[in-house]
């Protein structure tokens, strides 16, 4: 009986080692890529790959092309910032993150990082990180060209209706603050918004002036931005909450392609068209 004893011991002890090896020690994050980094810096030295998630659907911003590739204005910063953190354009994997899936892609490990007109709130603090802000855009309206009516949020009163998408603030801000019997239209995409704006589905779209202004340019003399910008909002890198190191990173890659030039020359190459006018660089908490 003594012996069983001590061999079933002894059994259990090598099984608890075996277990502790095939999880490498506890030392390494799961789901945190085939080089076992921790976090995003340590990923881009060791793989030198990322995964970066972006918008589709955002002319000037975050678009995916006909052929197949990707432009915009946060598609340029996200290349910027993977190059100094070491990574190559050929190293990285884009993947769309629209407005309403941005938390979880995050937290679900799906990207590395997010550059997708992503707003910094104190709610979405609490689940993810921000390095940033990269850009500061103000919230306005587009209308169709012919609209006279419609002359600041104040002004969507009567049931007009108004659409933005699922996942993002401004609606629902136009709704709490100015206008508190608009009809509120929640789509999937921006294009979905842009559609129905111009089928005469509904009165108005509302986000961020620098996406809306990239709009306009595709729909010349059929739709306008209002041009009265009524809130701040600061676009941020998001990523893993907690992930200091790669914040600070990332924020010196910000600030280093601000002081070089190349941050400007971004906006002017797929912003400027739009007739956009070329803000200051943020400062960087």
């Amino acid at each position: 009986m003594r012996l069983n004893r001590v061999l079933r011991m002894s059994a259990a002890v090598v099984a608890a080692g075996l277990a502790l090896s095939a999880c490498g020690g506890g030392g390494s994050d799961a789901g945190s890529g085939s080089s076992g980094a921790k976090n995003v810096v340590a990923k881009a030295k060791n793989d030198k790959k990322l995964t970066i998630g972006i918008k589709f659907d955002q002319p000037g911003l975050g678009q995916k092309q006909a052929d197949g590739t990707y432009a915009g204005f946060d598609v340029d910063v996200a290349k910027y910032i993977a190059k100094e953190l070491g990574v190559e354009e050929s190293g990285i994997t884009w993947k769309e993150a629209q407005s309403a899936q941005r938390e979880d892609l995050i937290k679900k490990g799906e990207v590395d990082f997010i550059v997708a007109t992503y707003s910094i709130t104190d709610k979405r603090k609490n689940e993810v990180s921000f390095a940033g802000p990269y850009f500061i855009a103000h919230q306005d309206l587009l209308v169709r060209a012919d609209s006279t009516d419609i002359t600041g949020p104040e002004s969507l009163t009567g049931n007009k209706k108004l659409c933005s998408v699922k996942g993002s603030t401004p609606a629902q801000n136009v709704k709490e603050k100015y206008a508190k019997d608009v009809q509120l239209q929640e789509v999937g995409k921006y294009t979905d918004c842009v559609t129905s704006l111009l089928n005469k589905t509904v009165d108005a779209m509302t986000t961020d002036d620098v996406i809306l202004g990239g709009y306009a340019a595709q729909q010349p003399g059929k739709l306008k931005l209002v041009g009265k910008g009524f809130t701040d909002e600061k676009y941020g890198v998001g990523l893993k909450k907690d992930d200091a190191e790669s914040v600070t990173a990332i924020n010196n890659a910000i600030k280093k392609m601000q002081q070089d030039g190349a941050w400007k020359a971004a906006l002017e190459k797929n912003v400027g068209p739009s007739g956009y006018k070329i803000p200051e660089p943020p400062a960087i908490s």
